[in-house]
């Protein structure tokens, strides 16, 4: 099989790395990929904006498969063009990427097939959307509607705070992805990421992650793309996984399906676990990254034909097997992030992958033949171990062996579970 995947961050490493070890695989291309990609796949450089491009370059080179990493794609419709053409896609329709693309449309289905999530009001006026926070006080949690790169959500624990982001999204702050607003309940308890292939019918359980959005140790700072991740995560137990598939993932399906936009790929369900059970805080419609890349570490079976069964209705026909052992990994950004950052920054050398370490690229080029960084987000450090602290262990070595002076990641990624393991 010849696959094209989409994308160019950490996430699609992990995916190109993971895809490369198939054996039925003949060809990877990635577009426009990154010089990790590059290490497991041919770069092509297409615009990925331009659908009628990637179609064309599948006619062209007899691509039949194609995976598509980031939710922007998505969210715009390539997975219609490419299915119209009658090529394979991973990832949903541009009506069912709503779940990601419009954070009311999410809330909205939540309420007709009674998901439970946080109370919510939409709001397209700032004066109004300012008179609900006042009526029900914080700490409470306003959204851009659209899509924002992960940074349009603010958990405003001040009415201050709640007012201030309201005016940031009106007054453009994120772009269209603000024009309207979400402003919901504020839920208590402790996050998890967990992810559901789909094929409009069937869903398969992945595993659970936990993601660490703010930027500083602690959990302090402002929120960002995700400064490192774990899998499992030990919130997610057998019980609460069979809540969440009842309670959260199968209404969802059933419910798009019977709304005309039946979803296929890959559902991540960003989770509350609070004191009554699962409660859904959004919807994505991709891997998470930096989730994408413990999965990656951790999953015993082929990825393409999972991928592939989603995409062509047999889901029911494949199975996941997992690593009982946990992966670790710490988003190495640069200096400034989430903030301004410089750009182009030299990474002089990275340690060499073995079997328990691997660091995927997420935001790097090569310039004059030299590794520099050229995102926030610039490299994934992940390691699998027996234990989480040992997996904390063996990559926070890992990114010591980086020589790069204008990185920096947070010391204490999966401390959470670290402390579990040590009480």
């Amino acid at each position: 099989m010849k696959v094209l995947l989409i994308g160019s961050g950490g996430r699609e490493h992990a995916l190109a790395w993971k895809l490369a070890q198939s054996p039925l695989l003949t060809t990877l291309y990635a577009a426009p990929g990154n010089p990790g990609i590059a290490e497991c796949a041919t770069l092509v450089a297409l615009d990925i904006e331009d659908h009628e491009a990637v179609a064309a370059f599948c006619a062209d080179n007899g691509v039949s498969f194609v995976v598509v990493g980031p939710e922007a794609p998505l969210v715009a419709g390539l997975a219609d063009v490419l299915r119209a053409k009658g090529i394979d896609v991973f990832g949903p329709s541009a009506a069912a990427a709503q779940l990601e693309g419009s954070k009311g449309f999410t809330k909205d289905l939540c309420a007709k097939y009674d998901i439970p999530t946080g109370a919510y009001q939409r709001f397209t006026d700032a004066a109004a959307a300012k008179a609900y926070v006042n009526e029900q006080g914080a700490p409470i949690v306003i959204k851009a509607d659209g899509l924002a790169a992960g940074k349009g959500v603010t958990v405003a624990m001040t009415l201050d705070e709640a007012l201030a982001a309201i005016d940031d999204c009106f007054d453009g702050a994120f772009g269209a992805a603000g024009a309207e607003v979400v402003v919901e309940a504020f839920l208590d308890g402790e996050e998890a990421s967990f992810f559901c292939l789909c094929d409009g019918e069937n869903a398969l359980p992945l595993a659970s992650a936990q993601d660490h959005k703010r930027v500083g140790d602690g959990d302090t700072g402002p929120n960002t793309g995700g400064m490192g991740a774990y899998s499992p995560a030990p919130v997610m137990t057998p019980d609460m996984v069979e809540r969440t598939m009842k309670e959260i993932i199968e209404p969802t399906i059933r419910g798009m399906a019977a709304d005309g936009h039946a979803f296929q790929g890959v559902l991540f369900a960003g989770l509350m676990i609070t004191a009554k059970g699962p409660e859904l805080i959004e919807y994505n419609v991709r891997f998470g990254d930096p989730e994408c890349q413990v999965l990656m570490m951790r999953l015993e079976s082929d990825l393409l034909p999972i991928l592939h069964a989603s995409a062509v209705g047999r889901l029911d026909k494949v199975t996941a097997e997992w690593r009982d052992a946990p992966a670790l990994t710490v988003v190495m950004a640069s200096k400034g992030y989430p903030g301004a950052y410089e750009k182009n920054t030299p990474i002089l050398s990275l340690p060499a992958d073995d079997a328990t370490t691997k660091v995927f690229h997420a935001g790097t080029a090569l310039k004059d033949g030299h590794l520099v960084a050229t995102g926030g987000r610039v490299l994934n450090v992940t390691a699998v171990a027996p234990t989480v602290a040992e997996a904390q262990k063996v990559a926070y070595a890992a990114v010591d062996a980086v020589t790069w002076d204008n990185g920096f990641c947070r010391r204490d990624i999966g401390w959470r579970a670290v402390a579990r393991e040590q009480a």
